[in-house]
C-alpha cells in the first residue's frame, strides 16, 4: 500500500517558456532544410522540434513530494525526521539566498520560471549536506507542513 501524499507539485515549464525554444528549433531546422531538396528537407524539422518539445518537457519534470515520511524533490530525499529549520524566501529575497548566502556544499534544485524558494536544514551527522534549497511554487504552504511535522 502507498502511503498518503501530504504535498505534491510539479515544477513544470509555463506557457511562456515554450515560444522561444520552439521558434528557435524551427529557424534552425529552416536553415538546413534550404540547403538540402527531397527528404533531407524536412527531415531537419522532425528532428529539431521534437527534441525541443522533450528538453522543455524534462526540464519541468521535477515533483516537489512529502509522502510516507520523506520529502522528496526530484529524485532526492530526506527522512523528515532528519529535517530542522524550515525558511521561506519569495522572489526578491532568493537571491541573496542563492547568490553570496549560498553554501557550496547544498542542494539546490533551482527553477528560474518559478518565484519563490524553500530552504530546510538537515540535521543528519553523516551528511555533509547542510541544507535544501528548491524552489517550488506553494512555499509557504510547504513550509507549515514540514514544520508541523
Amino acid at each position: 500500500m502507498t502511503a498518503p501524499i501530504a504535498f505534491r507539485e510539479r515544477l513544470y515549464v509555463p506557457w511562456w517558456g515554450w515560444p522561444l525554444p520552439l521558434g528557435a528549433a524551427a529557424l534552425l531546422a529552416a536553415e538546413i532544410h534550404m540547403g538540402f531538396p527531397g527528404v533531407r528537407s524536412w527531415l531537419p524539422y522532425l528532428i529539431t522540434v521534437p527534441l525541443v518539445v522533450l528538453l522543455i518537457v524534462r526540464m519541468g519534470s521535477v515533483k516537489v513530494e512529502v509522502s510516507g515520511g520523506e520529502l522528496r524533490v526530484g529524485s532526492a530525499h530526506v527522512p523528515l525526521e532528519l529535517l530542522g529549520e524550515v525558511e521561506v524566501f519569495d522572489a526578491k529575497s532568493k537571491r541573496k539566498a542563492m547568490g553570496p548566502n549560498l553554501d557550496p556544499m547544498a542542494f539546490v534544485t533551482h527553477r528560474g520560471w518559478v518565484g519563490p524558494m524553500v530552504r530546510v536544514q538537515l540535521r543528519d551527522p553523516a551528511d555533509p549536506t547542510p541544507y535544501w534549497l528548491f524552489s517550488v511554487r506553494s512555499a509557504e504552504k510547504l513550509a507549515a507542513l514540514l514544520r508541523e511535522r
